[in-house]
């Protein structure tokens, strides 16, 4: 690994996140009861009762929803983060605008289980993506998992882009995200909101717009086990791991649902405490082992794209 200089340049004087959680999830799918049976199955989520006409919303049974679908050819169509309170939308609607980013109020039927009055705002990211950022909302249904059944909560968002330094400099000079680590050539990029090394991260594969996997956490290591042999026991295959990434340093194991998601399991990441310590984002080489310090070996949907 070399640390010693930046592939993407930031602006650390600038306003920065913190506090900002991921909140939610939308993509497109082609059978929407088929996913939203695995996420039942699979993953022990619940329907909300808050679901639109021709949308299907899914969490943990109480507070708001994790992740959202719709029918359709497979597409993301938008993600979102949770801000703590009114001022800091306020103060990022006031940084979007002074950058000429077109901003709209946020629909409030995303806002559910909110906590007070909701205010949220809705922009496009350089890649076109629809991004959701809201003050707070009930999480009631996180934590209150059987760990052999149901993830802890969703942790973080990967988007596929063609252009990680256009995307990056948009979220952290722009929207206040902070880079915590990145591959030597440019092609991804790990950025925090939060004390998690990451909430959300930026992969070149050749496309804009696009979702490359999303994740949830599991409390510790013994927890992979029970959902190794559960993912097993359902006949769903593991696609990459179980192994742990250098950068984030957390541990991982990866399967897809039926329309392609690429999901990650994760737990130990790497916490970062800006009020106390000034980072410097670090650099690793481009080699497998940097994404899996165990043993090196490329997940099967990465080594497809590399083919491709």
């Amino acid at each position: 690994m070399n640390n010693n200089r930046l592939l993407i340049d930031t602006n650390p004087s600038q306003q920065k996140l913190s506090g900002t959680r991921v909140s939610h999830i939308g993509f497109r799918v082609p059978d929407i009861e088929a996913t939203t049976v695995f996420y039942q199955r699979v993953l022990g989520m619940a329907v909300h009762e808050n679901s639109l006409e021709g949308v299907v919303r899914l969490g943990w049974g109480s507070g708001h929803h994790v992740i959202e679908l719709i029918s359709g050819k497979y597409a993301l169509t938008h993600f979102g983060f949770e801000t703590q309170d009114s001022e800091s939308i306020n103060a990022l609607q006031s940084r979007l605008e002074d950058a000429n980013v077109v901003v709209r109020a946020l629909d409030a039927a995303y806002m559910d289980a909110a906590v007070g009055d909701p205010q949220g705002i809705e922009f496009e990211d350089p890649d076109g993506n629809r991004v959701h950022f809201h003050t707070a909302m009930d999480h009631l249904g996180e934590h209150q998992a059987d760990i052999g059944r149901r993830p802890i909560r969703f942790q973080h968002t990967t988007v596929g882009s063609d252009d990680v330094k256009r995307m990056v400099e948009f979220y952290a000079n722009i929207v206040g995200f902070s880079l915590s680590d990145q591959l030597s050539n440019g092609n991804f990029a790990w950025l925090r909101s939060d004390r998690d090394h990451h909430t959300l991260a930026v992969v070149d594969i050749g496309m804009r717009g696009q979702l490359d996997h999303y994740s949830f956490d599991l409390s510790e290591w013994e927890d992979f086990k029970q959902w190794c042999d559960r993912l097993t026991d359902l006949n769903v295959e593991v696609t990459w791991g179980p192994g742990r990434h250098g950068p984030g340093n957390n541990l991982f194991v990866f399967f897809d649902d039926p329309a392609g998601t690429h999901i990650e399991l994760s737990a130990e990441m790497e916490k970062f405490h800006d009020d106390l310590v000034t980072y410097v984002p670090r650099l690793w080489e481009p080699t497998p082992r940097s994404v899996n310090l165990w043993g090196g070996q490329l997940s099967k949907f990465r080594k497809m794209a590399k083919e491709a």
